[in-house]
């Protein structure tokens, strides 16, 4: 029987349990797939710390070279190491992560030459397509000549492609607390950081996909908690923190409260609108309003769109965009494919905070300018119907405005909200933003009345 890939192909990529859901034969057929798919005469692929990662990530380079195509092997690296091998070396790549989800998990990102993304649009639903076929009707015919599988490390050229992006040598000296929450941050950081006139204090850096002290996820308030008591005994100037992929940073003021991704998307739009006067900046619709305000100015021209990267690095491929943010932490630059990196981000921040004297809590204060309610998610087995009860409550107030960009969002002068599905899940993901807290506290619990209520 073909096997149903239903339950690990995702929109973006491909995440599961191993074996139990996923395993190395199954890996084989998704490195021939993924040739086939891309018509790729060479690949990249690089992977996590995760115990099965080797395993998985190997097993894909046979499955493609199989099919003919030569594979780069770069080994340990973090996601957007993977998209700089993609783009510097102009070649699809693959990479095993299962980002912060627990240690039992896995998955593939996959990305096209020069790190385009591939998603169920983009060649994803053909792979799984492919990868199902073959388990029932056999392994694909040999390429008549097998491709070759070597092993490049990118890791020193990696770090000076995005320390020739940022101007970092004329900073005063920072005290800098990372933590990597046993992922790859551990891998990269070190590399990166090494030169730069900053006192590193070290958190979790040990290569462990078990994640012995923390999931690996900066997003859930619960995990960076280590680093803000941390960042407060060291008296230090910030504190960063990775996920376990290391494609998104979260950071942390010299008092330890944790700095929202909006203020660090709007503090790197105008860094970058300084570089290139009238530039395009894309967020997407949950970001603060604080974003398009900097954006415009400081003279950028500011696009709003849905939640997701695909549609983030689609909209900065159409637009000619420089940069691009979400509230979740992923930053996305033209120079750097339109792909991802938390890394580059940070080092924004650093060159920010370490071009002017004052702490980074007022340096970021001018860009964080609202109160936000964080997502609040809500268990709902009628969506629709939920969704449509709160669409009749706002909508015919006056002054408000309703869009269905991405879900419902409702915005007065005062406050917005947004409520759209969760894609895989039974629930309600909740955003609210207004001038002040009572305001936004008002408007969230009127809300969350709405997509709670029973009977």
């Amino acid at each position: 029987m073909a096997a149903d890939l239903s339950q690990i192909v995702k929109a973006y990529d491909v995440r599961g349990v191993v074996p139990d859901q996923w395993d190395e034969t199954l890996a084989e057929l998704f490195g021939a797939a993924f040739v086939q798919v891309t018509a790729a005469e060479a690949i990249v692929v690089g992977h996590d710390m995760r115990p099965s990662s080797p395993g998985l990530s190997g097993a894909f380079a046979r499955g493609a070279a199989r099919l003919g195509a030569d594979v780069t092997l770069i080994g340990l690296c973090s996601t957007d190491q993977l998209y700089f091998a993609s783009g510097s070396l102009d070649l699809p790549g693959a990479m095993f992560t299962a980002s912060h989800n627990p240690a039992q998990y896995n998955g593939i990102k996959m990305c096209r030459a020069g790190a385009a993304p591939v998603g169920q649009d983009t060649g994803l639903s053909e792979i799984r397509t492919l990868v199902e076929r073959w388990t029932e009707e056999g392994a694909p015919e040999a390429a008549p000549t097998a491709g070759t599988i070597t092993e490049r490390d990118t890791l020193a050229d990696y770090a000076a492609h995005l320390k020739a992006l940022v101007d970092l040598t004329s900073i005063r000296p920072l005290k800098v607390v990372v933590d990597a929450g046993n992922g790859m941050g551990g891998h990269t950081v070190p590399t990166v950081f090494a030169g730069l006139p900053l006192d590193l204090v070290p958190m979790y850096f040990e290569l462990d996909g078990t994640f012995p002290n923390h999931e690996a996820n900066p997003l859930d308030p619960a995990n960076i908690v280590d680093l803000q008591a941390r960042v407060r005994a060291e008296g230090a100037d910030l504190g960063l923190a990775f996920d376990g992929d290391a494609d998104r940073c979260f950071v942390v003021d010299e008092r330890g409260e944790a700095v929202s991704p909006s203020a660090i998307t709007a503090l790197v739009a105008a860094r970058e609108l300084a570089k290139t006067p009238g530039g395009t900046i894309i967020h997407n619709l949950i970001t603060s309003w604080s974003v398009p305000e900097v954006v415009r100015e400081n003279g950028g021209e500011p696009v709003r769109t849905r939640v997701g990267h695909s549609f983030i690095k689609e909209e900065m491929a159409k637009t000619g965009a420089i940069f691009g943010g979400e509230h979740s932490a992923h930053y996305y630059f033209k120079d750097f494919w339109n792909a991802d990196t938390g890394m580059l981000a940070a080092l924004h921040v650093l060159a920010a905070l370490g071009g002017q004297d004052g702490p980074l809590s007022e340096l970021v204060s001018s860009y964080d300018r609202y109160v936000g309610s964080g997502e609040i998610n809500s268990t709902v087995s009628d969506q629709a119907g939920r969704t449509a009860a709160v669409r009749a409550a706002f909508g015919g107030q006056d002054g408000v405005t309703v869009d269905e960009l991405d879900g419902l969002t409702v915005a007065a002068a005062d406050w917005w909200f947004n409520l759209r599905p969760s894609n895989t899940e039974p629930l309600l993901r909740l955003n609210v933003e207004a001038a002040d807290e009572a305001t936004m506290a008002k408007i969230r619990d009127e809300v969350l009345d709405l997509v709670r209520a029973t009977g």
